[in-house]
């Protein structure tokens, strides 16, 4: 008998696509035909849409079942699970929601919910449960994120605005006509552009870059690894020890003011203070220059290769960019104000193809010429109580319960948890010093969990709800940084016993009074046709046509137009400072920012500066930890999204995550390319597979981040998760944002008996009695 096959249109962080679908499962995800780069990780989607990993029913944690908040909490992860029904699942929940607020208030309940989820704002995660947590009286939430949380709070003191973090930059369309010499700090990896943050109908970087290297457009790449140049591009490598760019950036300022090659006129009209940095830079206010020399001792590029990079920049129209994962380092603040400060002496922002930028190579959409309109939205409220902590600081507040803490001028205390509320996302992953982590979950008396499948955070909950996948429920999605809208239908039946998250919060809602107020008096289609009409109005009052609601979902897709006009970062400061004053104190852009100088902070001074982060090749600790790792970005995932998925286990070897190095650091500790290895420091230790490689640099070892967490005690992580190797401390008083790419470790071949890796094993599961 012949299959009924069926195609759904949907949307993923990494593409849109065509779910095919027969006999009630699916077969394939089709790429969307507008693509012209769709990301091979859509085939890991069947296998994960199907997998026994997924979560069928309701479960609670045995020990938590029996003596709620007096259980052993250090046994979360290693203990089974009994599955209820979902209204005994529901009453305990809404229970514990209750009794923790009269009892310990409203800011007992961490509500951070930190996490990509998926790429439907109907049914992101993350936005329904502060939604739900809101308007039940309020919860604590997370400022910022751990892409680019360091960015997000120094750049508005400084140009006003965190918006070219964004994407929002001078766009490629620009760059091909103008910009002769484009500078990325950091590299630009097409692995990481396979993913747009509310998805694409389209993956345009490579295209972009093939257009302006025809354009006769120079790239420079400065990294530590060769494998940031994308093949072709034919970009120049400069090899650079991580964590050393401002020391670079520095050294290229310092040759354009003792050469007279910068513009005077426009520090002068421009900026705030930068007469105070060149006092810095040029060693007039502390003695010591920063000179090519000085740079070179620090960074490893030779000091002639400096200079020639600033009078080259100098003579060409240039682009500096710089990427997220620069900032995401111990003191990163200072590399994106030292490029703001380098591209400010240059004298190039607001010119065609000139000026800073940010993100290249971190994101698809960066620099993607589209009409300044609204994307699909969908409001969280209100938080009532006004209360957060900076994101990354989970573990301190966890452990630290009382104790104050500073953060962009403010100084706050940290919050008492009882209670943590999660869905959407993996702390397991996304944070820092997991065996520290490990040790902070155990704390909160109740951890509820919302989740698909059975990922490290699920296992280490106390109450498991099981929600849908994208594919089992409607939703509407596209990016602020992609011209497409896609409309997501539903194409598989729900999951065993799962439901979607806004059912289950409308159900948690009722039982506490607060139904209306959550849902709006909308269920799940009219949210959608009320989110595609307020994003409908806001095209048609720009110009731009949006047919009916009906029509957008019948036809799968809507797009925008590319603009008429091309998009160039201040160009209105640039022809009119004054009319179009940045959102600064002085209305320039702040080299020296007096606010930032009120605060006080002996770790983020009031001007881009080189401070040495904890951890880096040049640290006392290096003696003892040799290598300096770098934790990037997975290019077979998202961050831990469907890592038990088919390209992603294909990728691995040995069923762990490979760790990169060069072969002359292989050579001097014995190791050959696929042997195990073990990546140690103080923090923990993990399991690797060796990828002898050559384009890394001696002294670096790099590793993709994703791994599902799989610790088997004693520190060891068996499946290659590196993040129990990354250092737990904010990059600074000022933003407070993780520093994970600070981190020294030691490599040697692994001896002894091999541990199983049991990440995808599920847990210990048994019915209720």
């Amino acid at each position: 008998m012949a299959m009924d096959v069926k195609r759904f249109p949907s949307l993923s962080h990494w593409g849109a696509f065509t779910a095919v679908v027969a006999d009630g499962r699916l077969q394939a995800c089709e790429p969307f035909p507008l693509d012209p780069a769709p990301s091979p990780i859509l085939q890991s989607m069947p296998g994960m849409v199907h997998s026994p990993l997924r979560i069928a029913r309701p479960a609670v944690r045995e020990g938590w079942l029996r003596h709620r908040g007096r259980s052993d909490r250090s046994a979360r992860g290693r203990e089974p699970f009994v599955e209820v029904d979902w209204q005994v699942a529901l009453e305990l929940v809404a229970g514990e929601l209750a009794r923790t607020r009269n009892e310990h208030g409203h800011e007992a309940i961490f509500g951070g919910s930190y996490g990509w989820s998926s790429a439907g704002r109907l049914h992101h995660a993350r936005t329904l449960t502060h939604r739900f947590l809101n308007a039940g009286g309020g919860c604590v939430h997370q400022a910022g994120n751990y892409s680019w949380g360091a960015a997000q709070f120094l750049l508005p003191h400084v140009i006003g605005t965190y918006a070219p973090v964004t994407g929002r930059v001078t766009d490629w369309r620009n760059v091909a006509a103008h910009t002769r010499l484009f500078i990325a700090f950091g590299g630009l990896p097409l692995r990481n552009t396979q993913v747009t943050s509310g998805g694409a109908g389209e993956h345009s970087t490579a295209r972009w870059l093939a257009q302006a290297r025809e354009a006769g457009v120079e790239f420079v790449v400065v990294s530590p690894t060769r494998a940031d140049i994308p093949e072709g591009l034919a970009a120049r490598w400069v090899p650079i020890r991580p964590n050393t760019d401002t020391a670079l950036m520095l050294a290229m300022t310092h040759v354009l003011l003792t050469e007279g090659r910068h513009d005077q006129d426009f520090v002068q009209r421009y900026c705030s203070g930068f007469d105070r940095f060149a006092d810095y830079v040029t060693g007039k206010a502390d003695g010591q220059p920063k000179s090519a020399e000085w740079a070179e001792r620090i960074c490893g590029v030779p000091a002639e290769e400096i200079r020639d990079l600033a009078r080259r920049a100098a003579a060409s129209r240039t682009l500096l960019t710089c990427t997220w994962s620069l900032q995401r380092a111990h003191r990163g603040e200072q590399p994106y104000w030292a490029v703001i400060a380098l591209a400010s002496a240059l004298g190039q922002v607001g010119l065609p193809g000139g000026g800073f930028a940010f993100g290249h190579g971190s994101m698809n959409g960066v620099g993607n010429p589209r009409p300044g309109v609204a994307a699909p939205e969908m409001s969280a409220g209100s938080n009532p109580i006004g209360r957060s902590i900076p994101v990354a600081r989970i573990a301190d507040m966890l452990l630290r319960p009382g104790e104050p803490f500073e953060f962009n001028g403010r100084t706050d205390v940290y919050p008492d948890i009882r209670m943590v509320y999660w869905a959407g996302g993996n702390p397991f992953h996304h944070h820092q010093d997991l065996n520290r982590l490990m040790r902070a979950w155990s704390r909160p008396e109740t951890i509820v969990v919302h989740d698909s499948w059975w990922t490290p955070t699920a296992r280490r909950a106390d109450i498991v709800l099981p929600a849908t996948t994208t594919l089992e429920r409607n939703d509407i999605g596209g990016s602020s940084r992609d011209r497409f809208v896609l409309a997501m239908h539903q194409a598989l039946a729900p999951h065993a016993q799962s439901r979607n998250d806004f059912d289950i919060f409308r159900e948690l809602a009722a039982m506490g009074g607060y139904e209306a107020a959550f849902t709006g008096g909308r269920d799940e289609f009219q949210w959608i046709r009320h989110i595609y009409d307020g994003m409908a109005a806001n095209w048609r009052d720009a110009g731009f046509d949006a047919p009916a609601f009906e029509d957008f979902w019948a036809a799968g897709y809507l797009e925008l137009p590319e603009p008429g006009d091309d998009f160039v970062l201040f160009a209105d400061f640039r022809q009119d400072p004054a009319a179009h004053a940045l959102k600064t104190p002085s209305g320039k852009i702040e080299i020296y920012s007096d606010r930032i100088a009120g605060f006080g902070y002996d770790d983020c001074p009031p001007h881009p500066a080189w401070l040495a982060p904890g951890e880096w090749l040049g640290a006392d600790l290096a003696s003892r930890y040799p290598f300096h790792l770098i934790t990037s970005q997975p290019g077979d995932k998202l961050h831990s999204q469907l890592d038990a998925g088919k390209v992603s286990v294909e990728s691995k070897v040995h069923g762990r995550e490979r760790v990169r190095m060069s072969p002359a650091d292989a050579a001097r500790r014995g190791i050959a390319d696929g042997d195990l290895v073990k990546v140690f420091n103080d923090r923990g230790a993990c399991m690797a597979a060796a990828a002898v490689q050559e384009g890394v640099m001696p002294g670096v070892l790099i590793m993709s981040t994703g791994a599902w967490f799989d610790p088997a005690g004693s520190g060891l992580e068996r499946h290659g998760n590196p993040n129990v190797l990354t250092m737990d401390q904010g990059t600074s008083r000022l933003t407070q944002a993780p520093s994970a790419l600070s981190a020294l470790v030691d490599i040697a071949k692994w001896e002894g008996p091999v541990p199983d890796v049991e990440a995808f094993a599920p847990p210990g599961l048994s019915a209720a009695a």
